[in-house]
């Protein structure tokens, strides 16, 4: 069956013509219609899915143009589509369909995949358990008491119950590794300015990044090596050369020096999640990899930073959002200021309202200096502190997360327990670092766990390597929940 699938073996089994585009897509689209309950997509277009995945079988076979991938994928509601609604989980956009694609959309249409819909997500990617989103929350496949995580929930539900082959999400604080590791899956963040934002909806300018949400380290590469590159619609955008992902998987981890810092193992992270990473880098020492001790001093202030710069970013990015041009706009008022402020009161929920507000003071002119700018000093400091990890070590190794997935509603009314689950994620983001996380194993409750991979600027391929290294002689990755096999 396709969905047992990886995306790299779906990939070899079109090139033999074991199978075809069309019987792929049509399968993963039948399975979406079987698991509505997981409440994982917002919209799903099966008709023109479908004509995509008959004219990329067309060509492979009349042009004989192999290359053509023409395999399925989902994509995060955060892209614009322009035949496809892009509401970023918001009210305030529940009816805008984009007039243009996304730069990492026109990549994926330029060598054949084929987008399955738009997945769910916490709105405006403003989230760590996916439960903010207009649509409702997702569940996780795993569990579905417990929450998907954050804020790329409804990409990851969709690959671990085999729904799509792989998703692609966005990681601002760590939305792409977060919900992997509550999923067991592996999810890439690549080094800030590897892959197009434009036509990403912005949450926070200096943060946000996509990449792809797998069932391995290989389905990442052949994702990445279709998303990477310099555009020069996006001023943030890297021009530099983009490696060959796959070429290099097969590195291997002898005498890659592998850092263990003392404020990811933390006593206060969940016992079940600190046994079962310590246990995977006994697996990297017999790899080859040498274990060494290091320290991120400043790692646990990233919180605190993140959650000023974030906001602050957001505060300004979404202030476009205002009823006049396009999204929800209220029925009734009285003058264009009643209108604004009725529209973005309807639009938006709590949880984004809560980082507007916050946003703002921050950025106030009696606060500026207190909060914005203090933490940009902080999030200096903690890319220095990663700097100078580096000197003594290649890749660095910790949890995802402090906890297996949480249940729903356990923090809805306790954000600051929420914005702690991604306290060992936000430091790559703030430093701009590529960090993946990959399944390492599985709680007595039977939910995955993450093991977080970061690496120095623009080493993807060095990170992408060391996992599949660990993928090769383990089988958490080819696990999948119960009901969906």
């Amino acid at each position: 069956m396709p969905h047992r699938q990886s995306l790299t073996s779906l990939s070899s089994m079109l090139v033999t013509g074991e199978i075809s585009s069309t019987e792929i897509t049509a399968h993963f689209l039948d399975r979406i219609d079987q698991n509505r309950q997981l409440n994982a997509f917002v919209s799903v277009d099966r008709e023109q899915a479908l004509a995509r995945a008959q004219q990329a079988d067309h060509t492979r076979r009349d042009e004989h143009n192999a290359d053509l991938k023409g395999l399925p994928v989902a994509l995060k509601d955060i892209f614009c589509t322009q035949d496809l609604l892009t509401s970023c989980g918001s009210r305030i956009l529940s009816n805008f369909v984009s007039p243009y694609d996304a730069t990492v959309v026109e990549r994926l249409d330029k060598d054949g995949f084929i987008v399955l819909g738009k997945t769910n997500m916490d709105e405006f990617a403003m989230g760590s358990s996916n439960e903010s989103s207009y649509f409702g929350p997702v569940l996780n496949p795993w569990n579905t008491a417990q929450v998907p995580g954050g804020s790329s929930g409804g990409s990851a539900a969709a690959v671990s119950a085999r729904l799509a082959p792989a998703a692609i999400g966005t990681d601002t604080g760590g939305s792409i590794r977060q919900p992997a590791a509550f999923c067991g899956l592996t999810g890439l963040k690549p080094s800030y300015g590897r892959i197009s934002r434009y036509g990403m909806v912005a949450y926070a300018s200096s943060l946000d990044q996509a990449g792809p949400i797998t069932q391995s380290a290989e389905d990442a590469a052949l994702l990445l090596q279709t998303m990477a590159g310099f555009d020069s619609r996006d001023s943030t955008s890297l021009d530099t050369a983009v490696p060959d992902y796959l070429s290099t998987l097969n590195t291997g981890l002898e005498n890659v020096r592998l850092g263990i810092p003392k404020e990811f193992l933390d006593p206060s992270i969940d016992a079940e999640v600190l046994s079962a990473i310590e246990t995977a880098l006994q697996e990297f020492e017999k790899l080859g990899a040498k274990l060494v001790d290091i320290e991120l001093p400043n790692s646990g202030a990233g919180i605190a930073a993140f959650y000023v710069i974030a906001p602050a970013e957001a505060s300004s990015n979404l202030s476009r959002f205002d009823g006049v041009r396009y999204g929800h706009r209220t029925p009734e008022f009285d003058d264009l200021l009643d209108m604004y402020e009725k529209s973005r009161a309807e639009g938006f929920g709590d949880e984004v309202k809560r980082r507007i507000l916050i946003g703002t003071y921050a950025l106030s002119a009696g606060y500026y200096d207190a909060y914005y700018l203090k933490a940009q000093k902080v999030r200096r400091i903690i890319a220095n502190d990663f700097n100078q990890a580096f000197k003594q070590c290649d890749l660095i190794a910790g949890p995802t997360t402090p906890s297996t997935a949480f249940a729903l509603g356990e923090n809805l009314d306790d954000p600051v327990s929420m914005y702690l689950n991604d306290v060992f994620t936000v430091p790559a983001n703030l430093a701009g670092l590529p960090a993946i996380s990959l399944p390492a194993g599985f709680d007595q409750s039977g939910l995955p766990i993450g093991l977080q991979l970061t690496g120095p600027y623009l080493k993807e391929a060095n990170i992408l390597s060391a996992a599949h290294a660990y993928q090769k002689v383990t089988d958490w990755h080819q696990r999948i929940p119960g009901d969906y096999e």
